[in-house]
Formats: structure tokens, sequence, C-alpha cells
């Protein structure tokens, strides 16, 4: 059974925000509002975390998880960033993008496309995984959470309780947040391309 936070939107309540966060370096999976949808979310480094994680998405060995980093900075850590995909970066961070770029040797191989060794990364502009992110200190697994079968991401924290309450850890209910994900562009090729259009508008790629 899940332990069910209700934080608020806008000032997460600090204590709830620590709760989650102590699970999450315990190895637990969590549910958390984004500013696009809300997603399922795990510690970095836990293989056993990610395997639960794949289980619940139903993804396959191809899929793209998401690295959700806390700044610009935090991005260039763990992808290799040239000056013409910063440029883009910085015009659309914090937003509801997903950003494909080639991974560097602190991303494990199994958080890596396997073919194409690249690795998903994000920066939402929403109060919970910034405060989720700063206590953790480090970047959050991170992947969209729409469940096998579903046409849409799940919004609605007591939906959420009612159809995962057995396996994740904790719920973070910070209210509805939207059903439309990320928009998805792929900066390891160039010119960029985008591969799911979403929340996210961008001007020109």
């Amino acid at each position: 059974m899940s332990l069910y936070l209700e934080v608020h939107p806008l000032n997460p309540q600090p204590r709830l925000i620590r709760q989650a966060v102590d699970l999450l370096r315990d190895g637990g999976v969590i549910a958390y509002p984004t500013d696009s949808c809300y997603a399922l979310g795990c510690h970095i480094g836990d293989k056993g975390a990610l395997e639960r994680l794949r289980r619940i998405r139903g993804a396959d060995k191809n899929h793209h998880f998401t690295l959700v980093c806390r700044d610009l900075a935090e991005i260039a850590h763990y992808a290799r960033v040239e000056t013409w995909q910063f440029r883009l970066l910085k015009s659309c961070t914090p937003g509801p993008f997903t950003f494909l770029l080639p991974a560097t040797r602190e991303v494990p191989r199994r958080l890596q496309h396997p073919k194409r060794a690249t690795i998903g990364i994000r920066v939402p502009e929403h109060a919970v995984p910034h405060l989720l992110l700063q206590e953790l200190g480090e970047p959050l697994m991170s992947s969209t959470l729409l469940l096998p079968g579903d046409e849409l991401p799940l919004t609605d924290g007591q939906q959420i309780r009612e159809r995962l309450d057995q396996q994740l850890d904790a719920i973070v209910d910070a209210g509805h947040c939207g059903i439309e994900p990320t928009t998805v562009v792929d900066l390891a090729v160039n010119p960029p391309v985008i591969l799911r259009q979403g929340k996210g508008q961008i001007a020109s790629v």
C-alpha cells in the first residue's frame, strides 16, 4: 500500500517532500506531478527500482527514460551538450520538454538507449519536482505515468491510487496538472527532430 501525500501545488510542505525523498533513497518508486502531467520516478542508481518502474509502464528495452534535472548545469553532467544544443535548451528550460542527448559516462548503461547511447533530459517548471530534486540533490529517473493500454496519462491522485496503490511506494498528489505529455525533441541529431508534439511549443528546430 502506497503512502498518499497531499501537497500544495505552489508551496509544497517540506515535511511531505522529505518523506517522498526518503522513500526514493530507500529504493522506492513514486508518482509525482510535473508541468505537463503526472510521472513515475525513482532513484537514478537503483536498478531494482528502475525495473519496477519499467514493469509498471510496460516499457521494453528501447524505451527512453528521462533524467529530471534541476537546471542546465546539472544537465551538462549527464549529457554531452554542444553550443547549438545549449542555446535551444536555454530557451526551453524550465518547461514541458524532454530532450534526447548523447549520454556521458555518468549515466549508467542500463538507463541509456541500447542502440544510440542517448538519454532523455528534462527540467520541469513545477514546484513539487523542483523541491523533490532540491532535497534529493541529484536527478530523478522518470517516465510519464502512462499505463499499458491507456491512451492518456493518469492525472488524478485518487485514480492513481486506485490503479497503482500496490505497486507504488508513494503518491505525491498536488491536484490535476494536465494530461498532455512533454514535447520530445531529439537533440542527438542535427538538425534536431520533434519526435512527439506535446504541451511544449518550439517555434523552430
